[in-house]
């Protein structure tokens, strides 16, 4: 499609530069016309008008190819929900009805898994909407939604001592987001943590602290933590692309968000809400 798109693109631009070409020629050579102002008028509009064409060859096709990939991917994220459902009930039921306790973990194994499902689920219906600009506010509670994070997180490091201090506070905002943003700062601290398990999480008034034990940065570091693919440890698995993500999501949702580092001694996030 590309290839056909890049081709077309390429024969029409030629055969528009011939055109100009032939019509300064024949209007010079042979129409003989003196008025340069008339004549730049006329290519001008000309100019305008295959630009215009241009644009357009370009753009469609490129704008079905995107329509059907939405139409695509809402259809497949629709069956995607009956399947998940339907194990998330008959999981739920097999655990009231087992009582060996082998099965019973086996049965939480495939709850853990579907659970993950459910949470790509939800941020593949999160990108389709954030491309169709659908609008993504909701009221929430945070101190709910941080539960929630950690129950899920939990999961994956059993080992982290997750300390909670949370007070009731309703948001208005993009839930699925901060969702990710708190994934991604609990999941920064627990792996620059190192020798301590513990992850201590607080909301007081307008704020959430994150805060680790672990490594910490210095002035130097903190400066770049926001670029793309960096690491404060190369050594560390991932892609260093989380803290660019969370900034994003902060300077769009008008969110505040500040870091207190110090090496060896650990690191605190602070997002503050309007």
């Amino acid at each position: 499609m590309f290839r056909n798109l890049r081709i077309n693109i390429f024969v029409f631009y030629l055969l528009t530069v011939v055109a100009f070409l032939l019509l300064g020629y024949y209007a010079f050579a042979v129409l003989q016309i003196t008025n340069l102002s008339l004549l730049a008028v006329v290519m001008l509009a000309l100019v305008v008008l295959c630009g215009i064409f241009i644009a357009k060859l370009a753009v469609d096709p490129l704008q079905a190819y995107v329509k059907n990939l939405q139409a695509l991917s809402k259809e497949t994220l629709h069956e995607l929900n009956l399947p998940i459902s339907t194990i998330t009930t008959n999981t739920q039921m097999l655990q009231k009805s087992l009582q060996d306790e082998k099965n019973t973990k086996r049965v939480e194994r495939i709850e853990s898994a579907c659970d993950m499902l459910q949470q790509r689920y939800n941020e593949l219906d999160y990108l389709i909407k954030m491309q169709t600009k659908q609008e993504i506010k909701e009221r929430f509670f945070l101190d709910e939604l941080v539960r929630s994070r950690v129950e899920f997180l939990q999961k994956i490091y059993p080992h982290m001592e997750f300390r909670m201090t949370l007070t009731k506070k309703e948001l208005y905002l993009d839930k699925i987001g901060l969702a990710k943003v708190i994934d991604n700062l609990i999941d920064n601290g627990v792996k620059y943590s190192r020798n301590s398990k513990n992850i201590d999480i607080i909301i007081e008034k307008n704020s959430l602290l994150i805060r680790d034990y672990g490594i910490g940065m210095d002035e130097v570091e903190l400066l770049a933590i926001f670029d793309n693919y960096y690491q404060v440890n190369s050594e560390m698995k991932g892609f260093g692309i989380g803290l660019a993500m969370v900034k994003r999501f902060c300077d769009e949702n008008g969110v505040e968000l500040l870091f207190d580092s110090t090496p060896k001694i650990g690191t605190t996030v602070k997002l503050n809400f309007k």
